[in-house]
């Protein structure tokens, strides 16, 4: 067994180096318009922005725009969105129609995409048919409350494109959760630098070094397929620490009492992030001091933790998933989705990214951060996407200003002819050089080496 597998298990690999082509070219970003946007299946939206016949939300990426419609009760429907009159495209933002008009010349499409009124068309004499107006149509599915969209009328199934996600999350029932809150901004980085900040943990200690005090930040970090993923908290001997194997691990310092380490933990996360718990949670934690006498082993507090939280949940209508324990361990914490989606997930929350580029600039692209939560049937809070500009504590809160704070500066720092090439760890960052791989296979360059 080599070194390397001593450390991280199957999850290890070789050292890799990363060429920076893929961050700072403006050759490389404008190339990812024909190779890989029309590729790859990508989130347009949650499935509870369009519960009604009618109801549709515009997806942009790069030049190309997709109208996603609920175009009967039981279907949604996915179009390019341009008329095919002269080019103009049909609809902005998100809405509601009983048809797509186009605001140039009046020309008219229902929800099926089926032409309905064009002005003068003799015109045209018998050139018109119902098949060449028809609005062009995209692939559309569903999956964890997702709408997901593909421009490759020959793509896999997106069940297929998602494995081992799709078997691995079905636990979570990531359905059933509904939007908490939405936030956006602009940020001066490629859309993959700023992903890439999210999708390992490696940056905690020195990113975060108020989370250190709860224990250990080492993680394992796996690829498969189109996912990247992250397990539980190990130690270089692969121990998992906490004892609960995901199941509320309280990871406490030595010299911690677990039960305060848990509120401690829990009152961090929703003041300074606002994310990866909920109120019941939190209130669940601060009991635990009366509830269980001093000296109660981590595991036992973690299990107790969750358990209180999930009785006092089902109080309000909230049901917990029932998630086997080894499923959870098995599950880990944080899934890269090829491209540009990363989800951290629990039984009642998810917190999740995505970035996507600004236009053909290498070093901007829009971020949005958003929480998904379980609450009782009727009772999720209206929710839009709130743009906050300034990636600043004031706006985006602790956690989130301080992964801010590194991005612009990464992109900045792989121009530079000293930078040799992103060097992720082989252990704990396999997600990341797992993903270029990926788009090295789409884009035709930029495949990770071995370290010499």
């Amino acid at each position: 067994m080599n070194e390397m597998s001593k450390v991280g298990g199957d999850s290890a690999e070789q050292p890799q180096v990363i060429p920076n082509e893929a961050y700072v070219s403006e050759a490389y970003a404008r190339a990812e318009n024909d190779k890989l946007w029309p590729k790859v299946w990508q989130i347009a939206c949650r499935v509870e922005e369009i519960p009604k016949v009618g109801d549709y939300v515009t997806y942009d990426i790069l030049d190309e725009s997709i109208i996603v419609v609920r175009s009967a009760p039981d279907k949604i429907s996915g179009y390019y969105n341009v008329c095919q009159h002269r080019g103009r495209r049909l609809t902005e933002g998100c809405g509601q129609a009983k048809q797509f008009r186009c605001r140039f010349h009046g020309w008219c499409w229902n929800l099926e995409g089926k032409s309905t009124f064009v002005l003068d068309p003799q015109d045209w004499g018998a050139c018109l048919t119902p098949e060449n107006l028809r609005l062009k149509e995209v692939k559309v599915d569903t999956w964890g409350g997702w709408v997901w969209i593909n421009m490759d009328s020959n793509c896999q199934p997106l069940k297929d494109y998602l494995e081992p996600a799709v078997s691995m999350l079905a636990p979570f029932e990531l359905d059933q959760m509904r939007y908490r809150w939405r936030q956006w901004l602009y940020f001066p980085c490629n859309w993959k630098t700023a992903l890439e900040a999210f999708n390992e943990s490696y940056h905690v200690d020195a990113t975060h070094p108020q989370l250190i005090r709860f224990g250990s930040t080492s993680w394992w970090s796996k690829a498969e397929n189109h996912c990247g993923w992250h397990g539980v908290a190990s130690s270089r001997d692969g121990q998992v620490r906490g004892g609960s194997k995901g199941l509320g691990g309280v990871m406490a310092a030595p010299d911690q009492d677990p039960r305060l380490a848990a509120a401690e933990h829990q009152n961090e996360l929703i003041a300074t992030l606002d994310a990866v718990t909920t109120a019941t949670l939190v209130r669940a934690a601060n009991r635990l001091v009366d509830e269980l006498p001093p000296g109660t082993p981590a595991d036992v507090v973690g299990a107790h933790l969750m358990a209180a939280a999930e009785r006092d949940d089902a109080a309000r209508g909230v049901i917990w998933p029932k998630i086997d324990p080894a499923q959870w361990a098995a599950a880990g914490h944080d899934w890269h989705i090829f491209p540009n989606t990363v989800i951290l997930q629990g039984p009642a929350f998810a917190l999740c990214y995505r970035a996507r580029p600004n236009g053909y600039n290498p070093d901007s692209c829009i971020f949005e951060v958003y929480v998904l939560e379980r609450f009782p049937e009727g009772q999720e809070p209206k929710t839009e996407w709130v743009y906050k500009p300034e990636a600043t504590e004031e706006q985006w809160l602790k956690i989130l200003s301080q992964d801010f704070g590194n991005m612009p500066q990464v992109q900045k720092g792989m121009k530079s002819r000293g930078f040799m090439g992103a060097r992720p760890s082989p252990v704990q960052e396999v997600a990341v050089t797992h993903f270029h791989r990926l788009l090295a296979k789409y884009m035709g360059t930029g495949t990770p080496q071995p370290v010499k």
